[in-house]
């Protein structure tokens, strides 16, 4: 004999509520089946299993526990039928799904997929993430279907309040476990009626952040900079070079070739998006140059020498020698910084915003949008904000200065 029966569960989540399951008892052995939903005990009527009209869902809800009755019911004549002898377990397993592909299975598809195309940067930092997600589940089993909103809150609080992460890093994680779970919908391994993220859901919104840059005074403290150590010098000179061409990447900076150089103009392919750029070789910059031409035989020559001896064609190498290398190049520049007495976080990064913060409002968006190499104006104009602050600088003055 075998029964079936909707109850709440006495287990309460961190948020106070407990969990809508289904009982399978089956030769006195009893499993559970989660439905994923969380309600307050006030709103279960426990004679009729039933979620009460007082619940602002609760016809939706009472309509899931009838879908998921009858799925078991499902597989319990099929056993009959077929004279198998089942367990409740079993049963649970097959209405759960867990003999399909889970989270962390798609997850490593997916995680595999990255390496095939090669872009290790996003493998290394989505591999992290999937593990640290792993860790905090604590079994490496996890059917798409346990995915629901109370976890993934508990989850984010982890991160935030738990281990001090960032709310932007925090963010990161969802968006990733949001792409996986879509995999999974694609993949017909996921249900898109237990879809956790959307309005009333995880809503997953960027937090926005504060860009700091350097100024012009501040810049021309590092241009006149002395006393500097020559490998200070080269990392600052790294630095300088990524600022006068508008802030570009610091790993695009390190694969600059004398061959990129042509016609008083730089030409090169951005790493992050395979885009070609050409800008005028400023002429601040141009005196950099002069400095590391000399001694450089083949055009084919790195202009700085960091990825010198690395196998530039081996993906994963040179991806790991330009993150060495960035990490060399940061902790000889927060020397410099406290040498220099600048009270900010100098950093290869950092560059990009100082080129920001002092464009400011001087430049129409379309031609930032245009150095900055961004496919859309929109990018621009969210990335700008932080520096463009004259209108209301203006709008602040006309109201107080009275």
């Amino acid at each position: 004999m075998s029964s079936i029966k909707p109850i709440l569960r006495k287990k309460r989540n961190a948020r106070g509520l407990f969990p809508v399951a289904i009982r399978i008892t089956k030769d006195r052995k009893s499993s559970y089946i989660y439905t994923g939903q969380y309600i307050e005990q006030k709103h279960w009527d426990e004679e009729l299993g039933v979620v009460k009209k007082s619940h602002p869902n609760s016809r939706r809800l009472n309509h899931l526990i009838v879908k998921r009755i009858a799925e078991i019911n499902d597989k319990l004549l099929e056993a009959e039928i077929a004279k198998a002898k089942v367990s409740a377990g079993a049963v649970r397993k097959s209405v759960r799904g867990e003999d399909k592909l889970g989270f962390f299975e798609v997850a490593k598809m997916h995680l595999d997929q990255l390496k095939r195309d090669e872009k290790f940067r996003q493998y290394e930092n989505q591999k992290g993430r999937v593990e640290k997600f792993l860790t905090f589940i604590g079994r490496n089993k996890l059917s798409f279907d346990d995915i629901d909103v109370a976890l993934l809150r508990k989850f984010q609080s982890h991160l935030v309040v738990t281990e001090g992460r960032k709310p932007r890093t925090a963010i990161n994680y969802l968006i990733l476990i949001r792409k996986i779970y879509n995999q999974g919908i694609t993949m017909g391994m996921a249900s898109r009626a237990l879809y956790p993220f959307g309005k009333g859901k995880i809503s997953i919104k960027i937090p926005e952040s504060q860009k700091i840059g350097l100024t012009m005074d501040e810049i021309r403290i590092l241009e006149s900079a002395e006393g500097l150590t020559p490998a200070q010098v080269r990392a600052l000179d790294v630095w300088l070079t990524s600022f006068y061409f508008a802030g570009i990447r610091v790993s695009d900076v390190l694969q600059l070739r004398w061959s990129d150089f042509k016609d008083g103009r730089l030409y090169y392919r951005m790493d992050k998006n395979k885009k070609l750029v050409s800008l005028k070789i400023p002429v601040k910059a141009e005196k950099i140059l002069g400095k590391y031409r000399s001694g450089k035989s083949s055009r084919n020559a790195l202009l700085f020498d960091y990825l010198q001896e690395a196998d530039l064609h081996h993906s994963r190498t040179r991806l790991t020698r330009i993150r060495t290398s960035t990490r060399t190049i940061n902790r000889r520049l927060k020397t410099i910084a406290d040498k220099l007495e600048i009270d900010k976080k100098l950093t290869m990064h950092i560059a990009r915003h100082s080129f920001g913060n002092i464009s400011g409002d001087k430049i129409p968006i379309q031609m930032l949008q245009k150095l900055y190499r961004h496919s859309s104006i929109t990018t621009t104009i969210a990335y700008q904000a932080s520096f463009m602050q004259k209108e209301a600088d203006d709008a602040l003055d006309k109201v107080v200065n009275f």
